[in-house]
């Protein structure tokens, strides 16, 4: 039998896990979580569970998303509650801003697994996502999270391919980030900003448009679609009802990004 770069990926990825034995997983119920749980629960690992924390960054249908995908999986699924815009110095958005909410997220994580008698903390950062400007990364390291697939190696594309050879149903999933991430850095996050975003995301994904961003500039909603949709949302009916249906979420002016969506475009702005 010929053993493929992805088959010695995938059992480097089990070998780390079997060394742990039991082991708390960040779970979001995007790709990356989903296929890591997927993994984990596949080692029959002592103790298991998946803990998922909401807050105001988070869609209410990322959060019942993650329940479902906990449940399929039949893995205990911890949810929590963050009021994260209690938080001021993730409120104040600067670049170290996701820092400050991980620290706060995967402390509570930690304190979860610790009440259930685990040690091993995992979370499903990739090969990919170490190339990117993300401090919450650092927030995980100190607090001891291990970091599974990136040190297996494994890329975004090979955990999608990974996914839908294991029949899960995230392996096409858009890639999802925090809502916060709409908000030009430095420009104090609200509750009101976070809202319209929401519905603006929302409304479009209804309308069929998978991947998409809306950057909120105070009142100006600036959409990205993927580049080979741009083209689709142009159209002059349909442009019209967007426009209509953002300014009754309380936009006044609506741009649509003509470059289309490309993750980590906001990053741009402080380098």
């Amino acid at each position: 039998m010929v053993i493929t770069e992805h088959t010695k990926k995938l059992q480097e990825l089990e070998n780390r896990l079997q060394k742990l034995g039991s082991f708390a997983v960040a779970f979001s119920g995007g790709v990356d979580s989903s296929f890591l749980l997927a993994v984990a629960k596949k080692i029959k690992p002592e103790k298991l569970i998946a803990v998922t924390v909401s807050s105001q960054f988070v869609p209410e249908k990322e959060s019942e998303f993650a329940k479902k995908m906990a449940l399929s999986l039949e893995v205990e699924h911890v949810c929590l509650a963050l009021d994260i815009l209690r938080n001021e110095q993730v409120v104040q958005n600067t670049k170290d801003r996701c820092y400050y909410c991980k620290k706060q997220v995967f402390s509570l994580i930690r304190d979860t697994a610790e009440n259930y008698g685990i040690t091993s903390l995992l979370h499903a950062v990739n090969q990919d996502d170490l190339s990117d400007f993300r401090p919450g990364l650092k927030a995980a390291d100190e607090l001891g999270f291990l970091s599974p697939l990136a040190e297996a190696g494994f890329t975004k594309k090979e955990i999608r391919e990974s996914s839908r050879q294991l029949l899960l149903e995230t392996w096409n999933k858009p890639s999802q980030s925090c809502l916060a991430t709409r908000i030009p850095y430095h420009v104090k996050i609200n509750q009101a900003d976070l809202m319209r975003v929401n519905q603006a995301e929302s409304f479009l994904q209804s309308l069929g448009f998978a991947q998409v961003r809306v950057r909120c500039r105070g009142r100006t909603a600036v959409i990205e679609v993927e580049p080979d949709m741009v083209k689709v949302i142009l159209e002059n009916d349909r442009s019209r009802d967007i426009v209509k249906t953002l300014e009754g979420f309380g936009f006044e002016t609506i741009i649509i990004d003509r470059d289309g969506y490309k993750t980590g475009k906001m990053n741009h702005e402080i380098f």
